[in-house]
């Protein structure tokens, strides 16, 4: 499935809105929605995705921050792709990186045969969700239709080439974390970890994930910290201007010297 031009009408209906949720914290959210996705038999089994979905908050909160959670998850729905959105007036506790409520949720589900699908809809949806005039005009709408309507207008679409190497940093980094860890685990531990490494990993597309593989075989380590404008793995400067970009920033940029992933250093 190509997604060149389309909207985020292509993969909605208004059915697939909730204008007021009645959950009152996010696993409840994600129920209420998921049984809308039922009832539009967009999926066949909701336990099984509820679950999946669970997992990955557990593994990090999907709350993108400004009052937006993305929960997600990619499992076989007989589909290519299952969206449904809630609005919560009151808004729902997502343990948001910014601690505040999300009162916005795009909760998506996606076949497994479609790799790295949902760093094309996140890229997309991004776009819109940083403008605060947009995110205005969503936490502003009066009604189920006028919510649908601003909705609608998300246009999704695929990265350039170039930008098939930049992913969420902290996801990566949590990978390398998990990975470092499986080595020196016990046996009960390892299928835990492959677990949480899995859930990682069906988010991140190929191209990435064989560099990380490869740099991890060869180092034991794939992506290092900048810090005071140095690459952390190989300690030579990185190019002007790329330390300052690496700053605050969750997209991942290549060390030009020893090739390794970046990303800021984590502050203590």
């Amino acid at each position: 499935m190509e997604l060149k031009g389309s909207f985020f009408s292509d993969f909605l209906k208004p059915a697939q809105v909730v204008y007021n949720l009645k959950a009152k914290d996010k696993i409840q959210a994600i129920e209420e929605l998921l049984d809308v996705l039922f009832k539009q038999k967009l999926i066949k089994n909701k336990k099984p995705i509820l679950t999946r979905v669970i997992d990955r908050e557990r593994l990090e909160s999907t709350a993108i921050g400004h009052g937006v959670a993305l929960p997600h998850a990619r499992v076989d729905t007989g589909h290519d792709i299952a969206v449904v959105v809630g609005r919560s007036a009151a808004g729902i506790d997502f343990d948001s990186i910014d601690d505040k409520h999300v009162h916005i949720i795009i909760l998506i589900v996606w076949n497994p045969s479609i790799p790295g699908l949902f760093n094309h809809l996140f890229a997309g949806l991004a776009q819109f969700l940083s403008s605060p005039g947009f995110r205005k005009r969503l936490f502003e709408a009066k009604n189920k239709t006028e919510l649908f309507g601003v909705i609608s207008e998300i246009e999704l679409h695929l990265p350039d080439q170039d930008d098939k190497i930049m992913s969420r940093a902290s996801l990566l980094w949590k990978l390398q974390e998990i990975e470092i860890q499986k080595k020196k685990a016990k046996k009960a531990e390892q299928a835990k970890l492959q677990k949480k490494a899995d859930l990682i990993r069906q988010e991140l597309d190929t191209e990435l994930l064989d560099r990380f593989d490869k740099l991890m075989e060869r180092y034991g380590f794939a992506v290092a910290e900048v810090d005071g404008g140095a690459c952390l793995g190989c300690f030579i400067n990185v190019a002007t201007g790329m330390g300052s970009a690496i700053e605050g920033s969750n997209d991942i940029y290549v060390c030009e010297n020893c090739g390794k992933f970046l990303i800021s250093k984590k502050k203590t």
